[in-house]
């Protein structure tokens, strides 16, 4: 079976879905879809689930290094985070996170106690990369 190309700028419903949304347009799609997200447990860096992700690094307590496996255009992109911590000894440690990318193809994490400044692990890292791949 040969591989081709579809060459399309809307995309449409065949009536089944209900209300106003019936029609998108393909640069929607394009522009408006993460191109990274990735789920981890911080204390070991394990990825529990991703897409565009090649690998996570414990960089010590609270520090987390995401490396991409197709690098953005540049490091300007922009990143939706969120963090938890589930543990029953500690359930509301009060953490806060800073984020960014340190190149188009890493993005490091630092999460920190809001009370002391000190590093922590969050239990479970949600991240979400938003950006024109290269």
């Amino acid at each position: 079976m040969a591989n081709g190309t579809i060459a399309f700028d809307t995309l449409s419903t065949s009536g089944q879905v209900t209300g106003t949304a019936k029609s998108l347009d393909t640069d929607y799609v394009v522009n408006g879809s993460a191109k990274s997200w990735v789920f981890i447990t911080q204390s070991d860096a394990t990825i529990e689930s991703s897409f565009n992700v090649t690998s996570a690094t414990d960089g010590g307590t609270g520090l987390t290094s995401i490396t991409l496996t197709n690098a953005f255009s540049s490091a300007n992109i922009s990143g939706t985070f969120g963090h938890g911590n589930k543990t029953t000894s500690n359930p509301g440690q009060n953490l806060q996170a800073m984020c960014g990318t340190d190149a188009s193809n890493t993005y490091g994490i630092e999460v920190e106690r809001s009370d002391t400044s000190a590093n922590a692990d969050a239990t479970a890292i949600s991240l979400h990369l938003m950006g024109d791949l290269a």
